[in-house]
């Protein structure tokens, strides 16, 4: 299977969750074995030597653990508010439709701990830097980031290289 095909299986949802946004749909490529398999082979060129991979909730999470999975190495989940169980810190973040806020446990990463972030799409940034800041405030070092698609319009690779310059970010697909 190519990623083409893969590609082929992220539909787009016009007005989701709100009118004016074009929701990117991935439940049909998660779905299709072959698929999810083929673009979680396609992230581990971005690995380098991270020694864990952290995701962003919620979709981000699905191929931050199956590519830690593949590799071997350890997840680290970054969250929305309220929803982890330890004593966290926490970045606020605005998005398309909002402002929203993603904590980290306190101990999830210790200082000098190469991380690779992963998330799903990328679209005005907002979600990626602010997971890379709880990253570096803990003291993790950021190998590189990734997300499947990256929607190009919304300028989010740009928000993401004025705040992290060094950081290497992939994308698979671009819409």
């Amino acid at each position: 299977m190519s990623l083409t095909r893969a590609r082929s299986l992220i539909r787009e949802i016009a007005d989701y969750p709100k009118p004016g946004i074009r929701f990117q749909d991935l439940t049909p490529l998660l779905g299709d074995g072959q698929a999810f398999a083929q673009v979680t082979a396609a992230l581990e060129e971005f690995v380098q030597d991270a020694s864990v991979i952290a995701g962003i909730e919620a979709r981000g999470f699905i191929f931050a653990s199956a590519l830690a999975q593949s590799l071997g190495l350890g997840f680290v989940p970054i969250r929305k508010a309220g929803k982890l169980p330890h004593r966290t810190i926490e970045e606020s973040y605005g998005l398309e439709y909002g402002d929203d806020v993603l904590q980290i446990h306190e101990d999830a990463i210790e200082p000098g701990t190469r991380v690779l972030l992963i998330d799903d799409v990328l679209a005005t940034g907002g979600t990626v830097v602010a997971a890379s800041t709880l990253i570096t405030r803990l003291g993790g070092s950021l190998v590189a980031g990734a997300a499947l698609l990256e929607i190009s319009e919304l300028e989010g690779r740009k928000k993401v290289n004025s705040h992290f310059p060094d950081l290497a970010f992939h994308s698979l697909f671009q819409v």
